[in-house]
């Protein structure tokens, strides 16, 4: 499934209105950082926000600093966070359930062509998770580096 430009922008979207319901006081530094997003794109957003009503920007009181605001949700950025939302796990789901397919495609292959490693990966993260089911893997086993080759030089 391709991502496209509008699912980047629609993910970005319901990340900063997700982070600001959350905590309305995140400078634009902090959401930009947690969304994953440049600071420029939290500024652009933001003001698209403001000027559709989903947000309303107040003074930080409890800030030394006077310049720093505060972003809250108003009931029309509510709602458009919780449509949001569903737009967001929709996706994720299809993304997650053509994964999982093609997944299984590279795993039928492997086993075709009689390749120990996938058996071998199978077989350690079945003693890792208490498992020997393909479906018990998590990101982080494929994201460990291999240190056994720089340990032995």
């Amino acid at each position: 499934m391709p991502f496209r430009q509008t699912d980047a922008q629609e993910d970005a979207r319901f990340r900063i209105l997700h982070l600001l319901q959350s905590n309305p006081e995140m400078s634009q530094r902090d959401l930009a950082a947690a969304a994953g997003i440049s600071i420029g794109k939290v500024h652009y957003v933001l003001n698209a926000f403001v000027e559709k009503g989903l947000v309303k920007i107040g003074n930080f009181t409890a800030a030394n600093d006077k310049r720093r605001y505060t972003y809250i949700l108003t009931r029309k950025g509510l709602s458009e966070k919780a449509a949001l939302t569903g737009q967001f796990f929709r996706r994720k789901l299809t993304e997650y359930e053509a994964l999982k397919a093609e997944i299984e495609v590279l795993r039928l292959e492997m086993d075709k062509l009689g390749d120990s490693s996938l058996v071998e990966l199978k077989d350690a993260a079945g003693r890792d998770h208490g498992s020997d089911r393909p479906e018990s893997l998590s990101e982080n086993d494929f994201l460990q580096p291999d240190t056994s080759e720089r340990n032995s030089r």
